[in-house]
C-alpha cells in the first residue's frame, strides 16, 4: 500500500500525537503501580537511581533485540526492569504482585494477544467470505467501503475522544456525548467516501483512468482520462552491433577495437574518479552525503521479505484473491495503520515516560510522591514521543521485515483486519490503564489473520 519511506513519514506524526495525547494513562501504571514506592520514602534518591537503572538495563535489551531483528516488547523489558529494582533494593516484598499491580499486566500478556486475534477474526472472516470469495468480489467491494469508513472512523474517533487529550473537557464529556460527537465524525467521513471515493475508484479500478489522489475531491468534473500507454523496450540490436562489428547509423564500427579503446576510457576515467574521491572525502558536501546515507538507510530497506525461500510454503497455502478487490483496501489499510501507530505511541510512550517522570518528580519535590497521581509533564511526552520516531526511522526495519511477511502471507485486506483489531485491543487497554504488549497484540492478530488464511 506504501513504501517502507512512505509509511515511515506519516507513522513519525501518529506515533507522536498518540504519545502526546493519549500517554499520560499507562505512564502513570509503569510509574507507580509496580513498585510499593512507599518503601522508598526515607531515600528519594534510591528511587532515582532505580528507576535510571531500569531505563538503560531494558533500553539495552531492547536495542540488541531490535538489532537482532527479534520482536521483543518494550512493555514487558520496562516491567522486568522495575521488578529487578525493587527486589534489588528491598526484595520480593517491594513488587506489588496482586491485581492492582504485576498479576494485571502479566495477565495481559497472554489475554492481549488472543483478544487482538479474536477481534481481527471478527473483522477478517465476513471480510473473506462476503466480499473477497465473492465472484463478483470487486464489484461488492467497491460498495462495502463506505461502510468499512463508517466503523474505522467511529473508532477512531470515539478513542481519541473518550480518552480526552490534555487541555481539554473531552475527559469530562459523558459517554453518550462521546457516541453522538463520534457517530457524526463518522457519518461525515461515510458521506464523503461514498459521494467521492466510490467513484474514484470506479474510474479508477474499474475504468482504469489515469486519475491520482489529488482528483477525489473533483472526481465528479474532471473529463476521461485515459490510461498511458504502456513504454516499449527500446532494442538493443543496436549495442550487439557494436560489440560484434557491423554498420550502424551508417558507419562502420570494428566492434573489438572500439570495445577496447572504451575499455581503457573507462579505466583511465575511473582512476581519475578514485584520485578525486580521495581528495574530497572529507570535503563538506562528501561528508553531508555520508550523513544522509545513515540518516536514511532505515527508510530505505526491503522489509516485504517475499522472497525468502524458507517461507514459500506458507505464502503458497495462502488463498489469494482478486489483485483489484484487494487494491480496495490498500485505503483502509493505511487508515487503520495510522489508528494502530496512534494506539502503538499512546500505549508505548510508557515505557519510557512513567520512569523519567519518577525521576523528575523526585528531583524537583525532594520526596516521593506515594499517591501515584502526579500527573506526567507534557514535555517528558514530548521527548519520550520524538524517542519512538527516532527509533522507527532508525531500527525499526528490523522488526517490520520479521512481521511483515514473516508470520504468515499478508496482503492489503488481512493487513487492514490486523491492524484495526490491534488497534482495537491496545486504544481499549490503554484507556483503561493496562499496558499491554503491542508487539504481542499486532502478533496475535498476524497469527489470527494465518489461521484464517488457509485454502
Amino acid at each position: 500500500s506504501l513504501t517502507l519511506g512512505q509509511a515511515c513519514i506519516i507513522a513519525v506524526f501518529t506515533e507522536f500525537l498518540g504519545a502526546f495525547l493519549l500517554g499520560s494513562n499507562t505512564a502513570e501504571t509503569i510509574k507507580g503501580g509496580i513498585l510499593s514506592v512507599n518503601l522508598f520514602v526515607p531515600q528519594p534518591e534510591l528511587l532515582m537511581l532505580g528507576m535510571l537503572c531500569a531505563l538503560v538495563g531494558s533500553a539495552a535489551w531492547v536495542i540488541f533485540a531490535s538489532k537482532k531483528g527479534i520482536p521483543v516488547s518494550t512493555t514487558h523489558s520496562i516491567v522486568g526492569a522495575i521488578m529487578g529494582v525493587g527486589i534489588a533494593a528491598f526484595g520480593g516484598g517491594a513488587i506489588q504482585w496482586g491485581y492492582s499491580g504485576v498479576a494485571k499486566i502479566i495477565t495481559s500478556w497472554f489475554v492481549s494477544p488472543v483478544a487482538a486475534g479474536i477481534v481481527t477474526s471478527i473483522i477478517y472472516l465476513p471480510t473473506r467470505y462476503i466480499i473477497l470469495e465473492n465472484p463478483n468480489s470487486l464489484e461488492r467491494g467497491i460498495k462495502a467501503i463506505p461502510v468499512y469508513f463508517f466503523f474505522t472512523s467511529l473508532i477512531g474517533a470515539f478513542y481519541i475522544i473518550y480518552k480526552g487529550a490534555p487541555g481539554t473537557d473531552a475527559a469530562s464529556m459523558s459517554i453518550g456525548v462521546v457516541i453522538g460527537i463520534s457517530v457524526g465524525v463518522a457519518c461525515a467521513v461515510t458521506a464523503f467516501s461514498w459521494i467521492f471515493f466510490v467513484k474514484w475508484l470506479r474510474r479508477r479500478v474499474i475504468g482504469k483512468e489515469n486519475i491520482r489522489w489529488y482528483h477525489l475531491p473533483v472526481v465528479h468534473f474532471i473529463k476521461y482520462r485515459p490510461a498511458p500507454e504502456p513504454v516499449v523496450e527500446q532494442s538493443t540490436e543496436v549495442s550487439s552491433e557494436l560489440e560484434s562489428g557491423g554498420e550502424v547509423d551508417g558507419k562502420m564500427h570494428t566492434g573489438s577495437k572500439h570495445l577496447g579503446d572504451e575499455v581503457d576510457c573507462e579505466a583511465d576515467t575511473d582512476a581519475q574518479q578514485n584520485e578525486a574521491d580521495g581528495a574530497s572525502k572529507y570535503s563538506p558536501a562528501a561528508i553531508a552525503k555520508r550523513l544522509k546515507y545513515y540518516a536514511l538507510r532505515g527508510v530505505k530497506k526491503d522489509v516485504r521479505n517475499l522472497n525468502n525461500k524458507k517461507l514459500a510454503d506458507v505464502h503458497e497455502a495462502a488463498r489469494k484473491f482478486n489483485d483489484d478487490t484487494e487494491y480496495l483496501f490498500s485505503f483502509l489499510q493505511i487508515i487503520t495503520a495510522c489508528l494502530a501507530s496512534f494506539s502503538h505511541g499512546s500505549n508505548d510512550v510508557a515505557n519510557a515516560a512513567g520512569p523519567i517522570a519518577s525521576i523528575y518528580e523526585t528531583w524537583k519535590t525532594a520526596q516521593v510522591d506515594t499517591s501515584g497521581k502526579a500527573p506526567i509533564p507534557m514535555w517528558i511526552l514530548a521527548m519520550a514521543g520524538l524517542a519512538i520516531d527516532v527509533g522507527l526511522l532508525t531500527f525499526g526495519y528490523h522488526v517490520m521485515r520479521k512481521l511483515g511477511n514473516g508470520v504468515t502471507y499478508l496482503s492489503p485486506s488481512r493487513g487492514f483486519s490486523a491492524e484495526l483489531g490491534t488497534s482495537l485491543t491496545v486504544l481499549t487497554a490503554s484507556k483503561i490503564g493496562l499496558p499491554v504488549s503491542t508487539t504481542h497484540c499486532i502478533t496475535g492478530a498476524i497469527a489470527a489473520i494465518g489461521l484464517c488464511n488457509g485454502n
